[in-house]
């Protein structure tokens, strides 16, 4: 009998599922599967950390909506990738870990690098928190149907991540090779709301005299934003987006208000405090879109009835009482609601002033960012970073943010073209997200203008994404707003204890302190650019852009806080003042 070794078959499995490239970095106990991958047209993205590796993979699978896949080693290289992995699942993006571990037979014995101490050759356990399901591979013969199960676990109902973790010899083991024994399902099976839900949702709707719909990262797909605005146009209802539903609508729709919570809108809170019936859509209600869940500043439940519909049963009533609460795909409950609106009335309802209202509010709020951002003060204010972002890229270009004003400006006021996309780590908010992140889009989408928009902490967090760009032929451009600080935490603590020791970069002399990216960019084979005067950005993104290169951009720029109209909790905690009951 013909025989391949079960590395073999693992690959040809993975090119029948579609698979087109692995992230991840080499260890001893995954390059049998490396070197089967060599004749493979499946290509390997290597990383020189695996965090880097996990981003990347993530953002590839953000930007396909394919499951990325990510391949690691033994106890230290599994444990690097942790933090990107947790990003990935934290916001419900599907992903693929396999790993290497030690030789079955040796387990207990402590061979090298074997997570053990306490317990023994126990490293998925590492994993669980956050996976979806994780898999401890016993015999070569089950190494195919785990695959599987993993692939459709990570890609079913609410999409997360999963472990396959593989002892090292079985990879070399040999199998009959694979024929197609363990195809993917051809569909994945959604559940829809049924009729008798939908007709109480619509009743509701419709007799509500300030209804609201509020959405999150949960609403992906194209079918669902037609479904959406379908509605929302039809019954005049205003839209409200989490951090992560930035994008799903476009900015410039007459019916969007915008973010709530802590980097939220006045105007947007004046709605979403005062809606009678509030549609929550594939949102889990996270504690800065939400104020700290204070009934002060952002939702009020009750008086307000909430109804909430995604496509995971624990998020249904985890943070606000439901009215009606329902588990289903969002895009087949969006249509079943709105075919019994159309039913009970089919001429669209109109509420005089209301878009006339949400327009200038947007605007204000648009304006007041792009009058800051022309600033000629240098280094630059963070407004001027995104105006001249917003005026020089193409309309397509795909914005990957870190954390900090990139992440919560952008989201609160930098006006995103139909056509463009925002890509941030949410549940998790990972600093060093974006710069490898990036590197994963750029490869999803070769003919797309992507920009890594982080600070100078993301960007020193992740050095391994610059020569990962070069390697991979990715002309992502890397704009570093270079406040020589971790800013956002140094306006925090400074607003509340009146320093910021430990959060702003110095010398050994005391003097700020930042590395030369543009530098580094260079000695790694990118472009550098460094922003010496306020005109120096928008040419050298133009410049960039036309280049088709990786490269770096280093743009000095002041510590300036994000606006926050709404309300977190931790300025209560650093003043000293407790919710009565955990006195």
């Amino acid at each position: 009998m013909t025989t391949v070794t079960a590395a073999q078959a693992l690959v040809a499995q993975l090119e029948s599922y579609g698979v087109e490239y692995i992230f991840g970095t080499c260890g001893h106990t995954n390059i049998a599967l490396l070197d089967a991958l060599g004749p493979s047209p499946i290509e390997f993205v290597i990383a020189r950390h695996e965090q880097a590796a996990a981003h990347a993979a993530d953002g590839y699978a953000r930007a396909t909506g394919r499951p990325g896949v990510l391949l690691t080693h033994v106890g230290p290289g599994m444990m690097n990738a942790v933090t990107g992995v947790a990003t990935a699942a934290l916001d419900s993006v599907p992903l693929v870990v396999i790993t290497g571990d030690v030789p079955s037979y040796y387990y207990g014995r402590h061979p090298h690098q074997e997570v053990n101490l306490h317990a023994d050759a126990d490293q998925t356990a590492i994993y669980q928190p956050f996976c979806k399901r994780t898999w401890q591979v016993q015999r070569v013969q089950d190494l195919p149907r785990i695959t599987e199960r993993a692939f459709w676990t990570a890609t079913s109902g609410r999409p997360g991540t999963v472990l396959v973790n593989i002892p090292m010899d079985l990879f070399n083991r040999p199998v009959a090779p694979y024929t197609d024994s363990h195809p993917l399902p051809r569909h994945l099976g959604s559940t829809g709301l049924d009729e008798s839900t939908a007709d109480q949702i619509a009743e509701s709707l419709l007799t509500a005299e300030r209804p609201l719909i509020y959405f999150g990262g949960g609403l992906r797909s194209p079918r669902a934003r037609t479904a959406l605005l379908d509605l929302a146009e039809h019954l005049d209802i205003p839209l409200a987006h989490s951090l992560m539903g930035k994008g799903a609508v476009a900015d410039q729709h007459p019916l969007l208000l915008g973010m709530p919570g802590f980097w939220g809108l006045e105007t947007t809170h004046e709605h979403t405090k005062g809606a009678d019936i509030v549609l929550a859509l594939a949102t889990r209600f996270a504690e800065t879109d939400a104020s700290s869940w204070d009934s002060t500043y952002t939702w009020n439940f009750p008086p307000s009835k909430l109804i909430q519909i995604d496509v995971d049963p624990a998020e249904i009533g985890r943070n606000y009482p439901v009215h009606i609460g329902a588990v289903a795909d969002v895009a087949l409950a969006l249509e079943a609601i709105t075919t019994a609106v159309h039913a009970r009335r089919n001429t669209p309802v109109t509420r005089p002033g209301l878009r006339e209202t949400i327009a200038a509010a947007r605007r204000s709020v648009f304006d007041a960012a792009t009058d800051a951002g022309r600033s000629d003060n240098f280094p630059l204010r963070p407004q001027r970073i995104l105006t001249d972002l917003r005026e020089t890229l193409p309309a397509s270009a795909v914005l990957v943010t870190d954390v900090g004003w990139n992440k919560n400006g952008v989201a609160q006021c930098y006006e995103l073209p139909e056509q463009g996309r925002f890509i941030t780590p949410g549940g998790a908010s990972t600093m060093g997200f974006g710069p490898a992140a990036a590197v994963g889009v750029q490869i999803a989408q070769p003919d797309k203008v992507v920009v890594a928009l982080i600070g100078d902490g993301g960007m020193s967090a992740q050095l391994p994404a610059v020569p990962m760009a070069v390697e991979q032929g990715a002309p992502v451009i890397f704009v570093v707003m270079n406040n020589r600080a971790h800013g956002t935490i140094a306006d925090l603590q400074a607003s509340s204890f009146g320093r910021s020791y430990g959060c702003e970069f110095t010398d050994a002399e005391g003097q700020s302190y930042s590395p030369d990216f543009a530098q580094y960019g260079q000695a790694c084979g990118a472009d550098g650019y460094t922003v010496t005067a306020p005109a120096d950005l928008r040419k050298a993104l133009a410049d960039a852009i036309e280049r088709r290169r990786p490269a770096v951009l280093d743009v000095p720029m002041v510590n300036e806080p994000v606006p926050t109209p709404g309300h977190w909790n931790i300025k209560d905690i650093y003043a000293g003042h407790f919710p009565a009951d955990t006195v």
